[in-house]
Formats: structure tokens, sequence, C-alpha cells
């Protein structure tokens, strides 16, 4: 059956905008390879899922609207728009592995039809969607980009768990290898979005992106240095952040934390491809920033050390628990959590690990299953150091200070005085 759109990859990217296109009433389905659709078929979220804040019961509601899940590529030949939404994480050279947006390309290029739309919105380096995504594209149709078919690039621009910046409210970015590649993509998004903004090229679109993340990174690293700077002066940074959000210009307000996790990755050109390489000239604030980010896990156990040692307790032996450890408050996604690392260093260091976490019934520290608690006052009363990685809105945090016999905050949630903050 033919249908207005195909999302190709059902993950954080791919679920949410196809969620998107349903609730507008395109006729979509989705297509991945991999066991996904055959889950999101039946109305489950597939395990170790990263689909933000989307429950079983949003798909279904999907499917009862007309979404279609497919591992048949068949039916990538019968759409008058397709979506890349493959992930590209970081390889071993840190450098974006566009592996999966190759196999997505090569399948969809083995079909492809004239006058067919394609968006790529993986996240890429600038350059990608010419000269990576355009010849695979074309050596598999027959056909050729900004002739035969439509190419552009958009920046995904999701906040999971963000209510105020859903999809519909959420400005689109658009740039095409053409005028006209840049009008149909246009034309689809605007079904989707309040606002269309369309970028002088694909190139554009993607440095859009990389801007984007790089500039949440750096000042990320910014209040965490300062996090660190404060604490040493005795001074309360989260009073000092509180003020200086109150300058009508000039200053956005971001806030320390034990790490930086998601799927939004620094990109330095250091790793780009040769062809899109500056040398001598890499963003050498994205890499500090990254350095400085990549401390702060370890920070936050030199910090826990430091604060059992100053009650008598050694950290060997020691009963730690760990609030939260999935990368935003009020999702389940756990990609690129601070937790992983700092309850891996708790253990290597002789700490028993618990951890409580509302959107995560099991979870895998060292290939071993890090106890759960059930009655989080109850752990916490019993626990020699609590550690808040993560404020989801179900936490009572007053109440839970009060129980903690030793409670770290490392998001500045707690009430003044209730807690250690980072």
């Amino acid at each position: 059956m033919p249908a207005d759109l195909a999302v190709i990859g059902l993950g954080h990217l791919g679920l949410p905008l196809a969620q998107a296109a349903v609730a507008a009433g395109i006729d979509t389905i989705g297509y991945d390879e991999s066991g996904r659709a055959r889950d999101l078929a039946i109305g489950r979220i597939p395990d170790g899922g990263t689909e933000g804040t989307l429950t079983a019961a949003d798909v279904r509601r999907m499917l009862s609207k007309g979404f279609r899940p497919t591992a048949d590529p068949a039916e990538l030949g019968r759409v008058r728009t397709a979506v890349i939404c493959a992930p590209t994480p970081l390889g071993a050279d840190s450098s974006l592995d566009l592996g999966q947006v190759a196999d997505a390309a090569r399948a969809l290029a083995a079909r492809l039809r004239p006058h067919t739309t394609v968006i790529l919105e993986s996240p890429a380096y600038p350059g990608a969607t010419e000269e990576f995504l355009r010849p695979l594209l074309e050596e598999g149709s027959g056909l050729r980009a900004g002739r035969d078919f439509h190419l552009a690039y958009s920046p995904s621009r999701l906040d999971p768990g963000n209510r105020l910046h859903g999809y519909h409210h959420t400005p689109k970015v658009i740039g095409g290898l053409t005028p006209a590649c840049t009008e149909s993509a246009a034309a689809f998004y605007g079904r989707l979005t309040d606002k269309v903004v369309r970028a002088r090229g694909p190139r554009e679109a993607e440095t859009v992106q990389l801007l984007e993340t790089n500039y949440r990174h750096v000042n990320i690293a910014l209040v965490n240095e300062m996090a660190v700077l404060c604490h040493d002066l005795g001074v309360d940074l989260w009073d000092v952040i509180r003020c200086a959000e109150t300058k009508p210009y000039g200053f956005q307000a971001f806030r320390p934390g034990p790490g930086v996790g998601g799927h939004g990755i620094p990109l330095d050109p250091e790793h780009l491809p040769h062809p899109t390489r500056t040398p001598g000239h890499p963003l050498r604030m994205v890499g500090l920033a990254r350095e400085i980010n990549n401390r702060m896990p370890g920070y936050v156990i030199q910090r826990a050390a430091a604060l059992l040692n100053e009650h008598g307790k050694s950290a060997r032996g020691a009963r730690v628990m760990l609030l939260g450890v999935t990368y935003k408050p009020d999702i389940a996604d756990q990609e690129g959590s601070p937790a992983q690392e700092i309850a891996t260093r708790l253990m290597e260091m002789g700490a028993a690990v618990s951890y409580h976490d509302p959107y995560v019934p099991h979870w895998r520290v060292l290939g071993h299953p890090v106890p759960r608690a059930d009655s989080l006052y109850e752990a916490a009363a019993g626990a020699d150091l609590t550690i808040l990685l993560q404020h989801h809105r179900t936490y009572d945090l007053q109440g839970l200070a009060v129980k903690a016999q030793l409670l770290l905050d490392t998001r500045g949630a707690t009430p003044a005085g209730a807690a250690h903050r980072l």
C-alpha cells in the first residue's frame, strides 16, 4: 500500500518523527531492519529502546491511526517522502560512524522512484549529504539528485521530555541540494511544524546542528569549571546562577552536573573526514569542553569520597545509592549517562552500589546487575551516601534529604542547605 512518508530508523529520532507525522494525518510507514519494527508492530517498546518519552500506549495509538512498522525494504518503493533517521554514534577514532546511514541509503536506493523527496535527519558532518549520501542514492537507483529526486538535510531538534517545545512548536531548518529540493522538503515539514527555516544549502543545515550541539557542550563545560572553582572558594554557584540569569541580555543560564549524556555529540573538525577538515584550525574550545565535561564523573567520585571521609567512613565497603541513572529527567534513555562511569569507579573503589530510577527497572554495570532499591526512603536511610545524578519529577527531594544519612546533589535541585551540592 502506498504511503506519504517512510521513516527509516525507528530509534530516538525516527519514532518521534513518525508520531508527529501520524498525528498530522500523514500516512506513515516506519522501516527498521532490526527487530524493532516487529516489536513496535505489536505495540511494544523494544528492549533497550531510546524512544525518549514515547510509551507503549503512544505506539498503540499510532498503530490505531495507521502507522505501519516494517522490516520489508520493498515498502520503501511506494512512498513520496523518505526521512533517514539512522543513528550515527562516535567511532573508535572519535569520528561519526555513518555505517547505519549507508545501510539505510542502500535499502532506499534500490527502490527509489523519480520525484521522491529524500531527507537526512541523522547527525552528520558538513558535506555528508552531498559527499556521502548522494553517491549512494544515485549509484543504487540510477537517478540523479536534484533532477530526478529531491535531496535535503534537516537537523533534528528533538528535546525528549520537554513539554514546552514539542515537534509542532520547534522551527525546522531545511537545506536542499537545489532550491526545488529545499521547497519540497519545506512543504513536507510545513505539515508538522509552525515554522520552517530555509538554509542556503545542505552544508549550512548540517553545520547548524554542529553549532547547536557544540554551543551546549561548551557552555556546560564553563559552568562545570565554575562548579569546581566555586566549591574551592566556598561560593554557592547555584545562587550565582540564580542571580545571573536575571540579566535580560547577553546571558543564558546553563547548569553543572555529573557529566554530559544524550545523543548530541560534540564534534571537532579534527575528527571530520579529510575533504571536510580544516587542517590547523580545530575548534579548540570544543575539544577542551569535551575534556572538561569528561572529567566530571571523576570529580563526583572525588567529592563523594571526601564526604564519606569527613563523616569517618571509607569508600571501600560504603553503601552508596545512585538516584536517577538516565541522561535526562523523566525519560528512560540512558545514552551517554555519566551514571555508568560513576558506578564503575565506585565499585572499583570497593563500594557497594545500588540505584533507584522510576524509569529503569533493570540496570547493569560491568556486566553485572546492580541492586535496585524498592523503597526509596528506606534505602536512603540505610545508605552511607546517596548521590542524586538525575532529578526526576517523582523525587521528593526535601523528604529525601531528611531521610538520607548523607546526600550529594549533583543537580542543584535540593532546597538550600538540605544537601551537599556539587
